[in-house]
């Protein structure tokens, strides 16, 4: 087998070395001696000038994080991070546009009230281009969009044109037989409403126009929701939505009322209701109920 000139070869220890030391500096026989350590260059080659020969150092490579996985986002080598990006037209009055991130297209002959599947979209800070079908450009806006989330970004009405809104989807799987409930105020004529049962519990209060509630958790079965101006006092934030007596079902509880909507419930779905235009006129709106 060749000799390696640079694998270092442990030095026998001098006669007597690791045996006990007397005051003269003489070794002490009959103890039982120690192997001492060897130095750190011990055992390699000496050149002329008496100095250890050391073999070439082979930098080390750093190690590189991996990137994990998140639900619904694969991570692939050499892509770039990404995000889960998906439209809704909810802007009264125009025509269906076709929708792009930077020079990818996500949405195409989105009409009013209608929203589009979830895409993949790069990360990072990104211009959205909403155009009609002609090509004409409504409206170009840069949006952060955040690695390894879900979003809706809503075509909206405001003062003297269009405007981007980005709702975050994220949230906790529906767990112990219950589903997931939100709204979202997209009614740019609308008024603070009230979210509440026949029965009198106001599940959220005031939702303003471009509001997103939190989600809460909801007991499978039948619901018949009602968007109202009330002065009612909102359910504690932490208070789960509990069925309501079929029986109510289908009555107007109050003047107030500007619109209402029936859900059966299912469970471990995601349910979120939009408040959209239905006219010109003040609350003068319609319900969209979008299920994941």
């Amino acid at each position: 087998m060749p000799v390696n000139p640079y694998e270092p070869v442990v030095p026998l220890p001098d006669e007597g070395a690791g045996l006990p030391i007397d005051d003269a500096g003489n070794a002490i026989t009959g103890g039982t001696p120690v192997i001492p350590l060897p130095d750190e260059d011990a055992g390699f080659p000496i050149d002329d000038e008496g100095n250890a020969i050391l073999p070439p150092s082979t930098p080390s490579t750093p190690s590189v994080p991996s990137t994990p996985n998140l639900p619904g986002i694969p991570s692939y080598p050499g892509r770039p991070q990404a995000a889960r990006v998906r439209f809704l037209h909810a802007a009264y009055g125009y025509p269906s546009f076709r929708i792009r991130i930077s020079n990818m297209r996500m949405a195409n002959w989105l009409t009013y009230a209608s929203i589009s599947s979830y895409r993949r979209a790069p990360a990072g800070y990104q211009t959205v281009t909403v155009s009609g079908m002609d090509g004409y450009i409504y409206l170009q806006k840069t949006l952060p969009i955040q690695y390894g989330t879900s979003s809706t970004i809503a075509v909206i009405n405001r003062a003297g044109g269009l405007d981007l809104l980005q709702i975050q989807d994220n949230c906790c799987s529906p767990s112990g037989r219950y589903a997931n409930f939100r709204v979202s105020n997209l009614a740019y004529n609308s008024s603070p409403l009230d979210v509440l049962l026949l029965d009198g519990r106001v599940i959220y209060s005031d939702v303003r126009f471009k509001e997103t509630t939190s989600f809460k958790r909801i007991r499978p079965g039948e619901y018949q929701f009602f968007f109202a101006e009330t002065n009612l006092a909102s359910m504690p934030a932490w208070m789960d939505i509990e069925t309501l007596d079929s029986a109510f079902l289908g009555e107007q509880p109050w003047e107030e009322t500007v619109a209402s909507v029936y859900i059966n419930v299912q469970r471990d779905n995601t349910y979120t209701v939009f408040l959209l235009r239905s006219g010109a006129a003040q609350n003068e709106l319609q319900t969209m109920v979008v299920i994941d």
